[in-house]
């Protein structure tokens, strides 16, 4: 049987797009919030072709480091941001469903990650976030009964607490643990038998949880949001299709 082969350097011509626009970045360069020059100009200026320059700047769109509009005008064109959430957010996931980690190994990075995150906020939280704390869990309260507007939520008001410890990267890193079992957990709060009992239980556990970190009190903060995690009810079942042997189900990191 003959194999489609096609030749290395074609295939990896987009690698190479990459590595010379992240050599620009590294240098200094170029900076977030500018422009790339447009795609008639930086494909012959670094000998590739078209193609090849816009497959470069979709996988650059796919780690959230550059933005491209489709026209004329001051918008247009390709431009340098900084959005790292929702890029490895969606990373994770796909890994998670394909066996790279287990549910498990979700669970144990995000107790890690938020015990770290509100001992900091205890430390240092501003007075602003605690407002916008207060107001979102206000917020669920009112959501109680829209169990994926509850869910929303309660990833936004943990997002939140890891961001006002001032630790940037540990409230990304937060947002992307979280976003990865996003499908699994409202799964099983749609299953929950008795939903609204079961999100005024969280909502207390959220309340508590702001109520230490307003006083300050970081070690009894960190030991109730490793509790609140680990004790919703019931288990995430594994993501369909993965070949991982490991077991099937485990405490459920919600919250």
């Amino acid at each position: 049987m003959t194999t489609d082969w096609q030749p290395v350097r074609q295939a990896r011509t987009h690698e190479l797009v990459l590595e010379a626009i992240e050599e620009q970045v590294l240098s200094g360069r170029l900076k977030a919030g500018d422009r790339l020059p447009p795609e008639r100009e930086l494909a012959p200026t670094l000998g590739v072709s078209r193609p090849a320059l816009r497959e470069a700047l979709r996988v650059m769109e796919g780690i959230g480091v550059l933005v491209s509009q489709v026209g004329r005008g001051p918008d247009a064109g390709a431009r340098i941001v900084r959005n790292p959430d929702d890029a490895l957010g969606r990373v994770l996931r796909l890994h998670l469903a394909l066996g790279s980690y287990s549910v498990d190994d979700v669970l144990e990075a995000r107790i890690v990650l938020e015990r770290s995150s509100v001992e900091a906020a205890a430390r240092q939280a501003s007075e602003e976030d605690l407002a916008e704390a207060d107001a979102m869990l206000a917020r669920m309260e009112e959501a109680a009964s829209d169990v994926a507007g509850f869910n929303d939520l309660d990833t936004a008001f943990h997002v939140l607490i890891a961001r006002s410890s001032g630790n940037h990267l540990v409230s990304t890193l937060t947002s992307a643990v979280r976003e990865s079992v996003r499908t699994l957990i409202l799964q099983a709060e749609e299953a929950a038998g008795d939903w609204e009992r079961t999100a005024a239980a969280l909502n207390a556990e959220h309340a508590e949880l702001l109520r230490l970190i307003r006083a300050g009190d970081g070690a009894a903060a960190a030991a109730l949001v490793e509790r609140h995690i680990r004790g919703f009810h019931g288990t995430l079942a594994r993501p369909a299709g993965t070949a991982d042997a490991s077991s099937a189900e485990t405490a459920d990191p919600q919250g």
